[in-house]
């Protein structure tokens, strides 16, 4: 039958190895030296052979030169688990994976997670940019531990914390004859030539829903979607966050009639609980991205 080793006693036994004698033990580890030899006594009697030799205390014994570099493994071995296991618990460490939309990807991820990775320099985080369905299916079946994104539809086995609201505007060529307007009504849009996209469902069960259900086009690629637009093919609608700042060929209007924002959050699993790195990047989301107003 196999002994139970604690590590405390074999600390003792290298801590007398090392100062050479239990009396120099004791004071470099603040303990009784009746105590310190009575746990090593213990472990010798686990051990069934004594470790030191009775005429000088300080002096090991064969058994106790085999016993001494095995001991100071377990001891390394013990403490390297430990400290990991702490860290892991602080959250301090491990791996994360992420889904967000690809607005926040290229927006707002490369950002926050420099800031992050920088606080948390041992944590992996794994990047999925996908679209807004398909984020949720991916929290969903659990591939991913984060999601952020607009939640379509209700889900009771998904958990949705709002961060920030996302307003919708028109976005057209520069030169066409509504893109000097402050803001645009929806009806003002029925002459136009419209080309939805996926995020063009938010018009849905609005005023505004005639847009999408009488498009000219769908178009779900953003690079596609920005070509036509570009070449004069027509307008859309995007979330401000989606809109591309640094394209000078296109402006983005407010749309005033219906006022539609896109409520951007934080998804995950409703029924599961987060891993400790997996926490501390929702609390960091939460504290850096909750409330950000969107230009």
């Amino acid at each position: 039958m196999s002994i139970e080793l604690k590590i405390q006693p074999l600390r003792y036994v290298l801590a007398v190895r090392e100062e050479g004698s239990f009396h120099g033990a004791a004071l470099k580890l603040h303990r009784s030296q009746p105590a310190l030899s009575m746990a090593i006594g213990d472990l010798e009697e686990k051990l069934g052979q004594p470790l030191f030799e009775k005429t000088h205390k300080g002096q090991l014994t064969p058994f106790g030169d085999y016993c001494l570099p095995r001991f100071r493994e377990l001891i390394n071995q013990h403490d390297r688990l430990a400290s990991e296991l702490q860290q892991m618990a602080k959250g301090h460490q491990g791996r994360v994976t992420l889904a967000t939309v690809p607005s926040v990807a290229s927006r707002l991820m490369p950002e926050f997670l420099a800031a992050f990775v920088a606080q948390y320099p041992d944590i992996n985080i794994n990047l999925h940019d996908e679209n807004a369905e398909f984020v949720c299916r991916l929290v969903a079946n659990g591939e991913v531990d984060l999601g952020i994104s607009s939640m379509w539809v209700q889900d009771e086995a998904l958990a949705f914390s709002p961060l920030f609201e996302d307003n919708v505007g028109v976005v057209m060529r520069k030169d066409h004859p509504l893109a000097g307007r402050q803001r645009l009504k929806w009806q003002e849009l029925t002459e136009e030539r419209f080309i939805a996209n996926g995020t063009s469902r938010l018009l849905k069960h609005t005023a505004a829903a005639s847009l999408v259900d009488n498009n000219d086009f769908f178009i779900s690629n953003m690079i596609s979607l920005l070509a036509m637009l570009e070449a004069g093919s027509g307008i859309t609608t995007l979330p401000r966050l989606a809109f591309p700042v640094a394209n000078d060929k296109l402006c983005f209007v407010p749309l005033s009639e219906p006022k539609l924002v896109r409520q951007i959050g934080i998804i995950k699993q409703a029924s599961r609980s987060l891993s400790p790195s997996a926490q501390a990047l929702e609390k960091m989301i939460h504290a850096e991205l909750a409330g950000m107003a969107i230009s």
